[in-house]
């Protein structure tokens, strides 16, 4: 697979393709299938339809990587926190109060349906294309479990982190023994890398990203590598800016996912040899398309030439994204190469 082999540290020009959300609204197909599942939650627990979902853009695009359709609180929802999505509000959970209101035990009858996507998935991809498995962060989950909804500056995590930061650090422990466990059950079900979800890294400043953010993951790598030696890991913690490459260099990861904000120079510099860059095109620019998603696409091209990169965005596609720009974006990495 052309994913996994830069996965490994090959350069392959050009780069392979995957998007985040690159199954979800923008695609008519999806919103179809959205309405027969009732629910976003329904939709990710049956297996039958979120394999669809994580079908559509494979088919219709030929992405070198499919991303297992999910969401990053149905962990904390088989924790035992009680999660919904509201009509134009996002997720929704009760700010938990007390360590003692989460299953651990109970959580893997309750994602159960994920691995049984996950198998979906596996048998009926493209022998050419990669499985993702993810995870949400612990420290970005987390901040979803304690402020009850996401959009914002999380008010109560960061001030628990201050005032209560043992509470954190036990929330952070319970989603990291979790994240392991969950992780673990999509790689036995088919899944040939995973990645972790930093989304809301850059909120916490160093002292506390490294707490967090970098011991938390680096035991998540950790104790996946020790299971499964050759397994590749993508982290993407957002906007994490200058403690980039201490993140990559402690955690362990494989790759790392760059935001939109971040200069690909600068990362190049900041990391490890060998890192592999996911990144980071600003999805606007899918929204806009023409000349200026031309340009972007080839100097983002040209920024990691000679580094084993595959191309994505800097985060995920906006539903309001014309299903043809995706289509220009791929003719234009396509044809910036004879390829290899």
């Amino acid at each position: 697979m052309k994913f996994l082999r830069v996965l490994n540290g090959e350069v392959i020009s050009p780069p392979p393709v995957w998007l985040m959300r690159q199954a979800g609204r923008y695609l008519p197909e999806y919103r179809e299938v959205r309405g027969q599942a009732g629910d976003f939650i329904s939709l990710c627990l049956n297996p039958q339809l979120a394999a669809e979902v994580t079908f559509q853009p494979i088919r219709r695009y030929g992405f070198d990587a499919a991303i297992l359709f999910s969401d990053i609180l149905i962990l904390p929802m088989a924790l035992g926190q009680n999660l919904r999505f509201a009509e134009g509000e996002g997720p929704l959970l009760p700010p938990l109060q007390s360590l003692e209101a989460l299953n651990p035990a109970g959580a893997p009858a309750i994602y159960a349906p994920v691995m049984e996507t996950v198998r979906i998935l596996r048998a009926g991809l493209p022998a050419e294309t990669a499985l993702i498995g993810f995870a949400g962060g612990p420290a970005t989950v987390a901040c979803y479990m304690l402020d009850g909804k996401g959009g914002g500056e999380f008010p109560r995590t960061r001030n628990l982190a201050y005032e209560n930061p043992a509470f954190v650090d036990g929330l952070i422990d319970i989603l990291v023994d979790a994240t392991i466990a969950y992780l673990q059950g999509q790689i036995d079900a088919g899944a040939d890398c995973v990645m972790l979800f930093e989304s809301w890294a850059g909120i916490f400043p160093p002292a506390q990203f490294r707490r967090f953010v970098i011991a938390p993951n680096k035991r998540i790598v950790t104790a996946l590598k020790t299971a499964n030696p050759d397994l590749k890991i993508i982290g993407f913690p957002r906007l994490c800016g200058l403690l980039l490459g201490e993140y990559v260099r402690e955690t362990g990861v494989d790759a790392v996912g760059l935001d939109t904000v971040t200069d690909p120079a600068a990362a190049i510099a900041a990391c490890p040899p060998g890192t592999v860059f996911q990144g980071n095109l600003d999805p606007l620019l899918l929204k806009s398309g023409g000349p200026a998603l031309t340009q972007a696409v080839e100097t983002l091209l040209a920024a990691f030439a000679g580094t084993p990169h595959i191309f994505n965005l800097g985060h995920g596609i906006t539903p309001d994204v014309p299903p043809e720009h995706v289509t220009q974006l791929m003719n234009v990495i396509q044809g910036s190469s004879e390829g290899s």
